[in-house]
């Protein structure tokens, strides 16, 4: 998703863009997120699109927030954006008591780029063969099983914690600092199980890892053949710029996630190209609000 600051006069953006601009990646380096803003994916497309450099730079931290305010605190000029999962609007609000800046009030949505799934994954070595040996022995030993995620309230730990939800189930989450750490943990044996964003698919092809199903409303492009939660039985489940430069840099970015190249990249992480422009984009970041927000209540989630 690309956000930017709440809006100024049109009038101040006429001549937009004439310098570079900062695409600020609220999460570490190696996450999804991160790996569709900078090479191969999104930043070169737009920088050729925009006619500017685009810079990149890795802002973690506090759950997203650090460049979240940074983006907020930003001049309110369109040179400044956030590329972050859509949590920043419908998640991060229900996390934190306070916060440096409303997320809701002091970012304008411009784009989704990509909505992408996630992979409930155990070590090829695990006894889990497929999803009912699965949810059986964590029926069986209560507690006792370990999964991973990039931090409280991250996309992964929420879908767990909606995974035990809707299956009266319990483990222990182990939060990490960005994806990639919680994914060498599970191929080393210190985890039973993750949902991974997309960065473990290299790891499903190779047989280090097993797939036992998606985290989404649809079956994955990838893997026609691994059913969602949904199918196993969890209905439901799916885990002030100025007007003219978010309609412009709204506009420039469906043209690049509808391009081959691109759509090819998001397909190579797992995802799905999610061409959303604001008004839809900000209407299904109400919609998530409301749910996550539930969620994040009754399991009692709080931020990192």
């Amino acid at each position: 998703m690309i956000l930017c600051n709440t809006a100024w006069p049109t009038a101040r953006a006429q001549a937009w863009p004439s310098r570079p601009l900062k695409l600020v990646v609220n999460l570490p380096p190696g996450g999804a997120s991160d790996q569709f803003a900078r090479a191969r994916a999104l930043a070169p497309p737009l920088q050729e699109a925009l006619g500017q450099r685009i810079v990149v730079e890795n802002k973690a931290g506090s759950g997203g927030t650090l460049g979240g305010a940074a983006v907020a605190k930003a001049a309110a000029d369109g040179y400044t954006l956030l590329m972050t999962s859509g949590g920043m609007l419908s998640v991060t609000p229900h996390l934190y008591d306070k916060l440096p800046f409303d997320p809701v009030k002091d970012l304008v949505p411009v784009a989704a780029v990509v909505r992408v799934a996630v992979f409930l994954v155990v070590p090829a070595n695990s006894p889990y063969r497929d999803w009912p040996a699965f949810l059986a022995d964590l029926k069986l030993h209560p507690g006792r099983r370990s999964y991973g995620s990039p931090g409280n309230g991250s996309a992964p730990n929420l879908a767990a914690e909606l995974m035990k939800s809707l299956t009266g189930t319990q483990a222990m989450h182990v939060p990490y600092r960005g994806a990639a750490p919680a994914l060498n943990d599970l191929l080393g044996g210190q985890l039973d199980f993750l949902f991974d964003p997309g960065i473990a698919l290299p790891h499903i092809r190779s047989g280090r890892l097993r797939l036992l199903a998606v985290g989404s409303a649809q079956r994955a492009a990838l893997f026609p053949d691994v059913p969602t939660l949904a199918e196993r039985g969890l209905p439901g489940f799916d885990a002030g710029t100025p007007p003219v430069v978010v309609q412009r840099l709204g506009e420039t970015v469906a043209r690049i996630v509808a391009t081959p190249a691109l759509r090819e990249r998001i397909a190579a992480l797992g995802g799905e190209p999610a061409l959303l422009n604001a008004a839809e984009f900000s209407a299904r970041m109400a919609a998530d609000g409301r749910r996550f927000g539930a969620l994040i209540r009754e399991r009692r989630i709080v931020g990192d």
